[in-house]
């Protein structure tokens, strides 16, 4: 989908703090094997802040760095996959309440790692609509902490980071312009993550933490591991060729690849060596200090650019994403200008 007059206004990430890897290693926390496939340095976490008080946070912040309040907001979109804070409570009315303090649309979206590029399609599709004048207010936040989640070993190759995101859309003009935007479905994958264990009546009832390796083990013993990895590879090259043919582009001519921050091995394997990506021109000396954020890897990779002046007017970024389910996405974003809160 190719998009006119659709623009990024404000990003904000909010990290609270970080663990370095070495010092998980240590502790025995990360198994060393671990470690050496990730090549990341550290991986932030909460050692207080609900998923929600980080996103609210992160919200407040992109909207003063786009010049705008709560009443300008005319949809609230939260991507999310883990436990927010409390039971069966409807978090993105918490962060309207917080951050925004208005009555316009508040939806959760649970799109797994995919759920930020999703929610900015929904949000581009809302505003082009004509539904209301204003801006989309996105978010993303999750903390994957005990008992549930092992952030080292639960899906091993990807240290799980605790941390927000937010994203402000607008037909009114921003920094950046989103030129293109594409998504794509597997749901033949879904099983990759979910294995051969039946259906539950509450959570955890299997097993706790959660392990997303032995749902893969059962996937890929039933069809083999080509199978998967084929049908992992096409999807995610329909959405990034679906976005970049929209743009009139190709993944080469583009100044920055933001990719999901997964471990060094797994981003060689999927991404670098597919696809002839080159590492310096990715967030990876960015992400490999932060660790994955299910759902908001994408905008704080942008906001990195952004805050620390690395994108310049005239750049072009590709951001890249892939969510369990399975789902895909790509967006085509032009640099137009360098916002004034960004670090000197």
């Amino acid at each position: 989908m190719r998009l006119e007059d659709v623009y990024i206004r404000g990003t904000s990430t909010r990290l609270p703090s970080r663990i370095p890897v070495a010092e998980a290693v240590t502790s025995g926390a990360c198994p060393p094997r671990v470690a050496a496939g990730a090549g990341m340095e550290s991986v932030a976490y909460s050692p207080h802040e609900s998923a929600a008080e980080m996103a609210a946070t992160a919200a407040r912040t992109a909207l003063r760095r786009a010049g705008i309040h709560g009443g300008d907001v005319d949809l609230l979109l939260h991507a999310d996959t883990y436990h927010q804070g409390q039971d069966l409570w409807p978090v993105a009315s918490y962060i309207q309440r917080e951050a925004l303090g208005n009555s316009c649309q508040a939806i959760e979206i649970r799109q797994m790692s995919n759920g930020g590029l999703a929610a900015l399609d929904l949000a581009s599709a809302y505003l082009t609509a004509g539904h209301g004048h204003g801006e989309a207010l996105l978010t993303t936040a999750d903390r994957f902490c005990a008992p549930g989640i092992d952030r080292w070993n639960t899906d091993p190759g990807t240290p799980y980071a605790d941390g927000a995101t937010s994203l402000v859309l607008s037909r009114r003009g921003g920094f950046a312009r989103l030129v293109s935007l594409a998504t794509h479905a597997d749901p033949e994958l879904e099983p990759l993550h979910r294995g051969d264990d039946p259906f539950t009546t509450a959570p955890f009832g299997h097993r706790m933490p959660v392990d997303f390796e032995a749902a893969k083990r059962s996937f890929v013993g039933r069809t083999g591991i080509s199978y998967a990895v084929t049908r992992a590879h096409s999807g995610q090259q329909t959405a990034i060729k679906q976005a970049l043919a929209d743009a009139g582009s190709e993944l080469a001519d583009a100044d920055w690849v933001v990719l999901p921050h997964f471990g060094q091995r797994r981003l060689n394997s999927i991404y670098y060596k597919p696809f002839g990506i080159d590492p310096a021109r990715t967030t990876w000396d960015f992400s490999r200090t932060v660790g994955h954020l299910g759902a908001g890897d994408q905008f704080a990779g942008l906001d990195h650019l952004m805050v620390s002046g690395r994108a310049a007017p005239g750049d072009r970024c590709v951001l890249i994403s892939v969510g369990a389910g399975y789902s895909w996405g790509c967006a085509v974003v032009d640099i137009l200008e360098r916002p004034d809160w960004r670090e000197a």
